[in-house]
């Protein structure tokens, strides 16, 4: 377990579990808190027991309750560049992660916390959810990538009508546009979330790093340029021991067990 004042790290059967932990701020984003989960990444990265990360919120109410207002408030042209560019980068490693992180969302996840959800490759949320950007209120606008990302996986218009009225979707409306991938009841949030990230993490964990390379490749490249890279990683496993495991396995009629190599 990690050391940190609000972010902690566990690990059971491959699958790392990071809590942000600020519950009398529900859980709201500060430098330190950023700087945390950051640090908390950057760990996991080098790990090779670790397959897959689950990033939730402690307690009942929140994921992550946005960023901490009193902070923001103090900006200035200057620092406001500042403190955008810096989430964003934390946020940009995490989406680049190589392992599949899946954002295990029991509350509110606004401002900075829906960002950091839609930053993770996939988002379990309970009943209980409710996901907004209603930084437009507050006379700014998301800072941390939601403008970019949203729109990546909503859809133009949806993502418009949430980032200019700033509204709140539940859990429900949050499924049908593709913001949530699974709504599970409330007390089921982290179970549910653990049974998906063993699914993934019983795969060759160089097939599941390089698949989210190619995907993400495809979002931000041309047509062409996105199928030569997904021809090259498609090659590039027929290298892997993973690769003869999996075929031999399956011609064998037996469980592949696969070493990440």
């Amino acid at each position: 377990m990690s050391k940190n004042e609000y972010v902690r790290t566990e690990i059971a059967d491959s699958i790392a579990t990071v809590t942000i932990d600020r519950q009398a701020k529900l859980n709201a984003l500060n430098p330190q808190v950023v700087a945390e989960v950051d640090v908390a990444f950057g760990a996991l990265r080098e790990d090779r027991a670790v397959r897959a990360v689950i990033l939730t919120g402690a307690g009942d109410k929140a994921f992550v309750a946005g960023a901490d207002i009193g902070v923001l408030a103090e900006m200035g042209p200057r620092t406001g560049v500042e403190v955008s560019r810096e989430g964003q980068e934390v946020l940009r490693r995490i989406e680049r992660f190589p392992k599949p992180v899946i954002a295990a969302v029991g509350g509110y996840a606004l401002g900075g916390g829906c960002e950091l959800a839609i930053a993770c490759h996939l988002r379990v949320v309970s009943d209980r959810a409710r996901f907004g950007l209603p930084e437009v209120g507050l006379g700014i606008i998301p800072g941390y990538g939601g403008t970019v990302r949203l729109a990546r996986l909503i859809g133009l218009g949806r993502a418009i009508e949430m980032v200019l009225t700033g509204d709140m979707v539940n859990a429900e409306r949050a499924a049908e546009i593709g913001l949530a991938n699974l709504v599970v009841p409330h007390d089921e949030l982290m179970a549910r979330t653990t049974a998906l990230a063993s699914r993934i993490a019983r795969n060759a964990p160089v097939a599941v790093e390089l698949g989210l390379k190619s995907i993400y490749g495809a979002v931000e490249s041309t047509m062409d340029h996105a199928l030569e890279l997904e021809s090259t990683l498609f090659g590039l496993l027929a290298s892997t021991r993973d690769m003869r495991e999996g075929m031999a396995a399956f011609l064998e009629k037996r469980k592949a067990v696969f070493e990440g190599e």
